[in-house]
């Protein structure tokens, strides 16, 4: 998308507050939300691109007989401010670039945009002078992320739905913990790729929806990873076909960040889709966020993670395949990480839970086996919601730390075990 004139500008922070959504999928109260040309997010370059964030103070509205005094105004309409639309209009050519998309962050009273520098300028050197410019306040590269997940070889398919399959499932006794909750009245919000709503074990669970990549129903409905992590978290229990989920009678909000370039079978995301879904995270009253996914550290996207963590959110986050840490989302003070069980001991701190041949839901209505830390990030989201049902003050320290104590060794690997975890809890709260 390329903004130059005013009045587009306005136009644009008018439809950023509104972007359309599905009926069945209903946007969460406030969320915000960004206008970007078709196409816009698959055009962005991870490569040349820079985020660019300034502040957007809105002017309190004129007032008249009847109106009341409001200094901002209200959050379903929080869009682009007079002096925002300035900034950026003479940044833009004072540098020569073109703008790709932007989009308000409310929680962050700011508005922020992806631009293309000019051909051929260096983008570091770019970044610098931006950052010393006093009327910016925050610019860096645009950066991709993927999401964690072994893709099974092509042809490999299963549609077997009895939960004994489940590996995931029936390591960590999930069943055990069951007859004492299930998940009952937790929200978890899941940002990822999109989600097949209409399966049958999710269909119903999904509180709302929001798509920060291209409000392409189809594909959201048709997204593999992001139903897969769904799936393993709050598939429906008792219905007498498929699977079940860690927490079957959690709620979930689906907010896709990830999408599947042309001819690749790994999603992958950028600092503009996590950012605009971390933000609409801030406007729910989600407890659990899972972020099956990870990349490099990221200023924006630390901000608004710090934010969700300080609101008392627990924060559940995949390890990254090669076991590094200091990246985003792993890297930050409070989130629990989460690796794949394996015979290797753990990094000090990180949760081990199963993540190899796991048995969840695939787009179409049909079911699949699927390994990653994805997968394993899914269990503990899910067992985190039992232990939130029970208990709905607990912080994200004393939950890792029960998950970690009471974690079982299954096979030669030590793994989180969702009944011990709950009878640890259940002893800990009986006076």
């Amino acid at each position: 998308m390329k903004r130059a004139s005013l009045v587009l500008a306005l136009l644009l922070s008018t439809l950023a507050a509104c972007a359309p959504v599905r009926p069945d999928r209903p946007q969460a109260s406030g969320a915000d939300t960004a206008s970007a040309s078709a196409g816009g997010v698959a055009s962005m370059d991870s490569e040349r691109d820079i985020v660019l964030v300034v502040a957007n103070p809105l002017e309190p509205a004129s007032t008249h007989a009847g109106s009341n005094l409001l200094g901002y105004a209200p959050s379903a309409s929080y869009g682009a401010g007079q002096r925002a639309v300035s900034v950026l209009s003479d940044i833009k050519r004072a540098y020569g670039m073109r703008e790709v998309a932007g989009w308000p962050i409310k929680a962050l009273g700011a508005y922020c945009v992806v631009l293309k520098p000019p051909v051929g300028t260096d983008r570091d050197a770019l970044v610098a002078q931006l950052a010393s410019d006093g009327r910016v306040q925050l610019a860096q590269a645009l950066q991709d992320y993927s999401v964690y997940s072994d893709v099974p070889p092509e042809g490999k398919k299963y549609n077997d739905p009895y939960t004994d399959l489940q590996r995931g499932f029936v390591e960590t006794h999930a069943a055990v913990a069951h007859t004492t909750t299930q998940g009952q009245g937790v929200h978890v919000a899941i940002v990822d790729t999109g989600v097949d709503i209409s399966h049958p074990d999710l269909q119903g669970h999904i509180h709302d929806s929001g798509d920060a990549v291209d409000n392409d129903t189809s594909a959201f409905n048709h997204d593999r990873h992001g139903t897969e992590v769904a799936g393993v978290i709050a598939a429906v229990g008792d219905n007498r076909q498929g699977m079940v989920g860690i927490a079957p009678k959690s709620r979930l909000s689906i907010y896709k960040a990830c999408w599947y370039p042309p001819g690749q079978h790994a999603a992958r995301c950028n600092s503009f889709t996590l950012a605009k879904a971390l933000a609409a995270v801030n406007d729910t009253d989600a407890r659990i966020v899972n972020l099956s996914l990870g990349g490099p550290a990221d200023p924006l996207l630390g901000k608004l993670l710090a934010q969700l963590v300080g609101q008392g959110r627990i924060v559940v986050a995949a390890l990254p395949p090669d076991g590094a840490t200091g990246g985003f989302p792993d890297n930050a003070p409070g989130v629990i990480v989460v690796r794949s069980s394996a015979t290797t001991p753990a990094p000090s701190g990180v949760v081990s839970a199963p993540g190899n041949d796991i048995l969840t839901t695939q787009p179409g209505g049909g079911y699949d086996f699927t390994s990653g830390s994805s997968m394993a990030t899914a269990h503990v989201s899910g067992i985190v919601a039992l232990l939130l049902s029970l208990a709905p003050r607990l912080d994200a320290r004393t939950a890792r730390d029960i998950l970690l104590r009471t974690s079982t060794v299954t096979n030669g690997m030590l793994e989180v075990n969702a009944a011990s975890a709950v009878a640890a809890l259940r002893t800990s709260e009986t006076p």
